[in-house]
This record gives C-alpha cells, structure tokens and sequence, in this order.
C-alpha cells in the first residue's frame, strides 16, 4: 500500500462543507449569510469542523478578515479544512497561506481550472515543487475525484509524487458523469484518501420521459452505497474526515430552498452520526 494511506492526522470527525449552506450563502437568497454566521449555525448543530470549499470571497480576503475568520470558529470550538480549484504553483502557495492563517491542515483541490488544464507530468513537475513548503507547514493536498479528469490520471500522479501529503478527496458522486461507477472509483482511491466528501445521489426522469435529471438525494435515500465506501476506506480506522455537502437543485421559492437545505443538512448528520 502506498504511504499515502496513512490518512489524515488527528480523528476522524464528521464535518460540514460551506456547499451544505450553498444557496444561503449565495447572492440567490434576500439575505445571504456569511462566512461567520454559516460557522455559527454549524456550532449550533453540534458540528465542530467546516471546510471552507470553493467559497469565492475566500480568495479576496486579507490576513485581517482571515484571521477573523479563524477568530470566530476559535471562539465556537470549530476546525476548519480549506477547499480550492486549480494547481497552478502560485495559487497553490497562495491557498497554502489560507491554510495557515485558518488553521487548516488540508486543502483540497481539483486539477482543472479555466485557462489551466495540466497533463500528468506537468502535474508530477508542480506537486514535486510545491509539496516540500506543505510539508514544511504540515499540510496535506487532496485532490478531488470529479468528471473532468480520470480518475485513473489522478491516481497515476499520486502514486508518482508517493509523498503522504498528496492524496485524494473521495467524492464518488462526481464521477459518474465521465461514466465511472461509484464503486469501481472506491475500490481504486480507497488507499489514497485522505478527505471524504459525502453526499447522495440520483437519477430521476425529465417531463415526458425524455431523459433524466442527475441531482442531489437526502443523504440515505440516494444511489451511494455509503456502507460500502466506509468499509473500503474506513475513515474512523484510518483518521480520515467526511465532509457533508449537498447537491440540492433551487426550489419553488427562497422560503422552500432554504428549509429543505437545513433538512439535508441535519438528515445528513443524524444519518452519519448513527453509522
């Protein structure tokens, strides 16, 4: 096995992804919540790590409304992990400060950005670089499984780089639209996981029949096998973080989006704290 599965440090724990607050954090609601007050209703479900992921005004903020930040998930007895887009060396370095002055031990990122599509030895030559300074500041990068890229690509630069601080962020979900079955995309990462990403899934027919519709499900009630995907990866064993995100499509009104991501949300809890 490589040593990258050697997992995440620490315990593993059950978290939150700012895409659990996605429409209420969006500019879609009258009074979209920030950063603060999405920490704030995670401390009020018992939730004590949030990963900040893909939060666009992330990447504009200072040290001062960073340190804040991290001020407040202090103040709530809330870790928090960091989620980006992209490899570029200088974006990497840029999100690996986030990183430190939120306190977060991992960052999770994807290869593809626009205007940035790295083949594999590109990859290997960018994580080769900047992986000594993620050591140096103790943490690791997981990168995404999603349908843009092969699952096998990522897998083959991870095991190149073979450095415990290069892993994978499980997400199963992502990658049926290249046409790769969830279990199949378990089996392969499994060793390699250093982040899981938890959420449900499923097909549904479009009006007339003609075609489907491939959204979000309550956690439990969807396509992911989720007994299966503990038993290969074994997060607990393994110190390995599940991330609750949600792909929840808009609802008739504001009122309805924001109830029903609220309801995911705690289903989603009550489910995995159960397991």
């Amino acid at each position: 096995m490589n040593k990258t599965a050697q997992g995440s440090i620490g315990q593993s724990r059950i978290g939150l992804s700012s895409y659990a607050f996605f429409w209420q954090l969006s500019d879609q609601v009258s009074n979209p919540l920030s950063i603060h007050d999405a920490l704030r209703k995670a401390a009020d479900l018992g939730v004590d790590l949030f990963q900040i992921c893909d939060y666009a005004p992330l990447e504009d903020m200072n040290d001062a409304d960073l340190a804040a930040v991290r001020t407040t998930a202090d103040e709530l007895g809330i870790t928090l992990e960091v989620g980006t887009k992209g490899i570029h060396p200088e974006h990497l370095r840029k999100f690996l400060h986030i990183a430190q002055v939120l306190g977060s031990d991992l960052l999770r990122t994807m290869f593809n950005v626009p205007g940035h599509t790295p083949d594999n030895d590109e990859a290997v030559a960018i994580f080769t670089e900047v992986l000594p300074e993620f050591e140096a500041a103790g943490v690791r990068i997981a990168v995404e499984t999603y349908e843009q890229v092969p699952t096998e690509r990522i897998l083959a630069v991870v095991k190149r780089i073979n450095n415990p601080y290069l892993g994978i962020c499980s997400d199963p979900a992502n990658t049926v639209a290249a046409l790769e079955m969830p279990r199949q995309v378990i089996d392969a990462v499994a060793p390699y996981v250093l982040n899981m990403h938890i959420k449900d899934f499923a097909f549904s027919r479009k009006q007339g029949w003609v075609g489907f519709t491939y959204t979000g499900a309550p956690l439990g009630q969807g396509l992911l096998d989720y007994n299966y995907m503990i038993e290969k990866i074994q997060p607990k064993t393994r110190n390995i973080n599940q991330i609750i995100e949600h792909w929840l499509p808009w609802q008739d009104t504001e009122t309805d989006t924001i109830h029903l991501e609220n309801q995911w949300t705690q289903q989603a809890l009550t489910y995995l704290r159960s397991k």
